[in-house]
Parts: structure tokens; C-alpha cells; sequence
């Protein structure tokens, strides 16, 4: 919610560009997801949060990589709108990247 709230806002209230707003919608949606997984999802709290901190940034540099620049060939190679090119990309990072790493890297028993 909070990654598309803050591309939509950028994008369309700020009329910042797609490729921009996609970058700084993923890095909120990532701090927010952070907190989210630690405290909720996963319940590691007892793990060492510098640990946490340190792989998650990593898996989270990866995931900020792989959405704005699969937005972006979605949007100009195959001339799909930047709103479904984002909503596309979102799934397929959140699914097959984001989770399993989270779940076996960042914040595994």
C-alpha cells in the first residue's frame, strides 16, 4: 500500500516521472515492509536487528534494482502504461524475490 500510494502520488499529483516515482514508492514500501516483517510477518524480533538491518538492505537494493528498471522495460519495450507495468512488476518481484529471500535470508529461524 504504501510502495503504490507514494508511486501513484509522485506520478500522477507531483507529475514526477514514472521511473523516479517507482524508485521512491519501493524504498518507502521497503522501510515500511521492514518494520511490518520484523514485528508481525516473521515475529524475529529476537534475532540481532543490525543482522536484519544489514541483509535486508541488501535484499532490498535488489528488489529497488529489479522494479524500476522492469517497470521501465515493461513500460518502453512492450509500450504497456506505467500503471499496469508497475502493478505487473510489484507481483513478480514481491513474489518470487522479495518473500523467499525475506523469509530464508533476512529474517529465517
Amino acid at each position: 500500500m504504501v510502495d503504490f500510494g507514494v508511486f501513484f502520488l509522485l506520478k500522477d499529483v507531483f507529475h514526477v516521472w514514472y521511473v523516479y516515482a517507482t524508485a521512491i514508492g519501493a524504498l518507502m514500501g521497503a522501510i515500511t515492509n521492514f518494520i511490518l516483517c520484523r514485528n508481525w510477518a516473521f515475529s524475529a524480533r529476537e534475532k540481532k536487528l543490525v543482522n536484519q538491518i544489514g541483509r535486508y538492505i541488501m535484499v532490498s537494493l535488489g528488489s529497488l534494482l529489479l522494479n524500476t528498471v522492469l517497470v521501465y522495460v515493461i513500460t518502453e519495450l512492450f509500450k504497456v502504461h506505467e500503471n499496469y507495468s508497475r502493478v505487473i512488476t510489484a507481483v513478480l518481484v514481491a513474489i518470487t524475490y522479495n518473500f523467499t529471500l525475506q523469509k530464508y535470508f533476512v529474517f529465517k529461524k
